[in-house]
């Protein structure tokens, strides 16, 4: 199974389910900056749906094999589940538990349902603004690059700066984001 076909099922799962979820990572990176490869799907998935995740993990075994065991992921704050497809450890599904944090909540109810051109589908990604405040958030070099390349490549004269600019206030990241702004090659 290749890591497209792992995200197009487990999408297709989650809409079977009616579980909102959101697709994020580099598969919705790569639909605003600039497209790189990747070897794992991240979603995000609204828990509260019924049957909550144990019934989504229970539809994709044994085809996709889960550890059992739940992490806390320390970038995100979250709690995520993470699964191989059977035989193949080269890429893997990580499905994260949507949880009670403003941003959250916030970047999950403004997602928005886009078509996927790696997946040749649709699904439901986080804005560009949410991902610029999200990458400027986690702080790591790579997001860091990312929210760089989004606000490059997308134009911050397209973006809702005032949003972002919002977001950046409370999670005390503006100098990151004035950072990245300043680091925009002029047309």
């Amino acid at each position: 199974m290749t890591v497209e076909q792992l995200a197009i099922r487990v999408i297709g799962s989650c809409e079977k389910r009616s579980m909102d979820h959101m697709l994020t990572g580099a598969f919705a990176y790569n639909c605003y900056g600039i497209p790189r490869a990747t070897k794992d799907v991240d979603i995000v998935v609204d828990v509260s749906a019924p049957g909550g995740i144990k019934s989504l993990i229970g539809e994709l075994e044994p085809e996709i094999e889960f550890g059992g065991q739940v992490q806390f992921d320390t970038l995100t704050w979250g709690r995520r589940h993470i699964g191989n497809p059977v035989g193949n450890t080269l890429v893997r599904i990580e499905l994260f538990e949507l949880f009670d944090d403003a941003f959250v909540k916030t970047q999950f109810s403004r997602r928005k349902r886009i078509s996927v051109p790696q997946l040749s589908i649709e699904s439901w990604i986080p804005t560009p603004e949410d991902m610029v405040v999200q990458k400027l958030r986690w702080g790591r070099p790579k997001d860091l690059d990312d929210a760089l390349d989004i606000l490059a490549i997308m134009d911050p004269d397209t973006l809702d700066m005032p949003y972002i600019r919002n977001w950046c206030a409370i999670h005390k990241t503006t100098a990151r984001l004035e950072a990245a702004l300043a680091q925009i090659p002029p047309l």
